[in-house]
């Protein structure tokens, strides 16, 4: 039987993390979520694929690109959490589970980002715990697909 296989999409400007407003995203770097999400996954018999893009239309492939691929999707969409349909819609489109997370709290932050376009299209959203945040997410959906 092989692994369940997890997409992993990290956002615009997440590839900056560790130098990126510290006071808000903290000085965990993306390199290391990364590694905390593959040990992580080890522990939870997963496979990731992971991706991070600045470009919307990048990450909208990747979820193109994970139906028959994989089983769920943890994603990060960052700024495009506000504005972007046309990952929204991807989302819709592979019937994936997806698990949206954010290090910051949206909801305790400007209005504009208390919208989520993906929230609706996603099994759940876990906000606010910093890195921590991914590994709540992964745990949940691991859950979900009966991991």
């Amino acid at each position: 039987m092989s692994a369940v296989k997890i997409l992993v999409l990290h956002g615009p400007n997440l590839n900056l993390l560790g130098v990126r407003e510290p006071g808000v995203y903290g000085t965990t770097t993306l390199d290391g979520i990364n590694r905390a999400l593959e040990e992580l996954a080890t522990e939870l018999s997963l496979e990731l694929e992971i991706v991070q893009s600045n470009s919307e239309g990048a990450l909208v492939d990747a979820i193109q690109g994970a139906m028959g691929e994989c089983q769920g999707i943890l994603i990060n969409p960052a700024a495009y959490t506000h504005t972007s349909v046309a990952i929204r819609d991807a989302i819709a489109a592979t019937a994936l589970p997806a698990v949206e997370v954010h290090l910051s709290n949206v909801h305790a932050r400007e209005p504009f980002r208390s919208h989520s376009f993906i929230a609706p299209v996603a099994v759940g959203q876990i906000c606010g715990f910093g890195p921590e945040s991914y590994l709540l997410g992964l745990r949940a959906l691991a859950k979900r697909l009966g991991k």
